[in-house]
């Protein structure tokens, strides 16, 4: 009698869910993904996300109630869409989903002034600027970030230093794209350790010193082994800066110059040239944001190869390390930093701050074994080639472009940097130049001494999804309106690109952010201005460039970027130090980019005349600023 009553019971509480309440399966709700914070003013794109079959059930769109408006959905491929979602309301707002009448999912979300958004990287920047330290200050920037996504309660003070490591830290290290690059940085700098005490790095300083017999012909000589690295900003910048630094010590040019021409050339050049990892990610935002555009038939990869003809900044930034070079003249602290160098030998910049420098002792030469330049440089080689065919493997296509833009750029590096850390460990073995031990040692000498750096590049990495989190494009895009003229979008988009780039310390991640967004506005202004003939694409291409370049520029200035720590852990620079240094240069090319290459273009004049323009000014700002460091040769 008992079992009957209970099965009853079940059987009616059945009835009851499927008559009733059909959207009680939590499995398969219907649910808006809401921010974790509103940024008041700022307009949202919110999806309803839920299985296939469970929207297939729906009747009518799905209603949204926010802060006293009613949004009504509208259908995407595979699911449900409200668009322009804005609050006004604080510092809390209700928001309530309806389906088919019934509500089932309701919410209080924490709103914040916009402005705020902008808060923990520009706190960050400021503080490692400030007291030249950028642990510290990331960790800072991280905690206001955290706090401002906790609604900036009492109580989000303290959730939010919790939640800065639990969870962006956490995050940031666990993403899998992240991780393979800090092995793959892990394995080069231990296989630098290991061609460093077989005595490979010492043969290759006393090779290549034949003919880099001086501190002009050394720094040419880096700039031009980063040109031959062209295909991979990451590749370039640590294998240059690991197998350059020995060479530039010898010949009395500062880690700070080292450090700069490996930054400087490495993104700049990736960006531009036609067959890199970057354009694979490049192409395909660019192919994202373009379906938008009605009317446009171009393809993303000509949209691409259009814009390069107004990439100015890579190529200034090119230039002037050549220039720098060539003149033998620097200006700003990249000036005492070379006079010291030239003067007392001392090519490390003399700070109590150990970031991104290391220990010589550890990394020297053992006693007795000969310096064989061929024990460094086949690894390397190994490592290069092991790269392309990496990219080849794991790329499609019919072209060489093809194929290297849609390859695996992750699994290419990890591929490469294990096959060259073995080769080191394999030669080193047959020669009985170390013990099994020695090397071992060796291996994790030289991958400690990028432990600290790496701790660096968690953390931008944390403040990057931290700025994502808070929408800070998306105010930075709202603060401009929708009122610019069609000419002063160019410039306009580049300023957005570096500041957003200089914020977040990614540049990969302004493009991700801004073009998706950047390229409509544009579309759109130039359809009001009658300018979408053929003939007047050319501010099309300028806001594309402007995007991609200027991402370069902010990434260049930044204390927080990716590739400036990493041009500062390979050259073995204090990274305040680097960016310190760094920072003057690349405001002049950036400068010269902007003013007489971007702007003029944008009012008519030919592609080729904002280059010479470009080109020029940088010239003569190096005359006028810079002053004259002497070159040096070893007796």
């Amino acid at each position: 009698m008992r079992i009957g009553r209970l099965i009853g019971a079940q059987l009616a509480a059945l009835a009851l869910t499927v008559l009733y309440l059909p959207w009680a399966n939590a499995a398969s709700t219907p649910e808006v993904s809401l921010p974790q914070v509103f940024l008041q003013g700022i307009a949202y794109e919110l999806d309803v996300t839920a299985p296939p079959h469970a929207m297939a059930q729906l009747a009518n769109p799905p209603v949204l109630r926010v802060d006293g408006e009613v949004y009504t959905a509208t259908p995407l491929a595979d699911t449900w869409r409200f668009h322009d979602v804005m609050v006004t309301a604080s510092p809390n707002v209700g928001v309530e989903l309806e389906l088919d009448g019934q509500p089932i999912q309701q919410a209080d979300v924490p709103t914040i002034p916009a402005w705020v958004s902008v808060l923990p990287p520009l706190v960050a920047i400021g503080m490692a600027l400030l007291i030249r330290s950028v642990l510290p200050a990331l960790m800072l920037g991280l905690w206001l970030g955290a706090w401002a996504l906790e609604g900036l309660s009492g109580k989000g003070i303290f959730t939010g230093l919790f939640a800065s490591f639990e969870v962006y830290v956490a995050n940031a290290v666990a993403d899998f794209d992240h991780a393979t690059i800090m092995l793959f940085t892990f394995m080069i700098a231990g296989m630098v350790g290991i061609i460093s005490r077989n005595g490979g790095m010492r043969g290759i300083v006393e090779w290549i010193i034949t003919g880099a017999n001086s501190a002009k012909r050394g720094q040419l000589a880096v700039w031009s082994l980063g040109l031959l690295i062209f295909f991979d900003d990451y590749s370039n910048t640590l294998v240059v800066g690991n197998t350059s630094r020995s060479i530039t010590d010898r010949l009395r040019i500062s880690r700070e110059k080292l450090a700069y021409i490996v930054d400087s050339t490495a993104a700049p050049l990736a960006t531009v040239a036609l067959v890199t990892t970057w354009i694979g990610y490049q192409v395909s935002l660019i192919g994202d944001a373009s379906v938008q555009l009605e009317g446009l038939e171009m393809s993303p990869y000509s949209i691409f190869l259009n814009s390069i003809l107004y990439s100015f900044y890579p190529f200034m930034a090119i230039l002037l390390v050549v220039l720098v070079i060539t003149t033998g003249r620097e200006f700003g602290p990249m000036l005492a930093a070379e006079r010291r160098a030239r003067a007392t030998g001392e090519t490390a910049p003399p700070v109590k701050s150990k970031v991104g420098q290391d220990d010589e002792a550890a990394l020297a030469m053992k006693e007795g074994v000969p310096p064989r330049a061929m024990n460094a440089l086949l690894p390397v080689i190994v490592m290069v080639v092991g790269i392309l065919i990496g990219l080849y493997i794991t790329g499609e296509g019919d072209t060489i472009s093809d194929i290297i833009g849609s390859a695996n750029s992750y699994r290419a590096l990890m591929w490469a940097s294990l096959g060259g850390a073995l080769t080191a460990i394999l030669m080193t073995a047959a020669q009985r130049l170390l013990s099994l031990d020695e090397i071992v040692d060796a291996w994790v000498s030289g991958a400690r001494f990028t432990f600290i750096a790496m701790i660096i590049l968690v953390l931008a990495w944390s403040m990057s999804e931290i700025s994502r989190e808070l929408h800070t494009a998306d105010f930075l895009i709202a603060s401009l309106g929708d009122s610019l003229p069609a000419a002063a979008l160019p410039a306009v988009i580049f300023v957005l690109a570096a500041f957003t780039a200089f914020s977040t310390g990614s540049s990969w991640g302004a493009m991700g952010i801004l073009l998706p967004l950047v390229l409509p506005l544009c579309w759109a202004i130039m359809g009001l201005e009658g300018l979408l003939g053929s003939e007047d694409y050319v501010i099309l291409y300028a806001s594309v460039s402007g995007v991609l370049t200027g991402a370069v520029w902010g990434d260049h200035c930044s204390p927080i970027s990716d590739t400036t720590v990493m041009s500062s852990l390979s050259a073995g620079c204090d990274h305040i130090e680097h960016v310190r240094t760094q920072l003057p240069y690349a405001l002049l090319a950036g400068a010269a980019a902007l003013g007489f290459g971007t702007l003029p273009i944008s009012f008519g004049l030919p592609w080729w005349v904002g280059m010479v323009g470009a080109a020029t000014v940088t010239i003569l700002g190096l005359r006028v600023l810079g002053q004259k460091v002497p070159d040096y040769r070893p007796d």
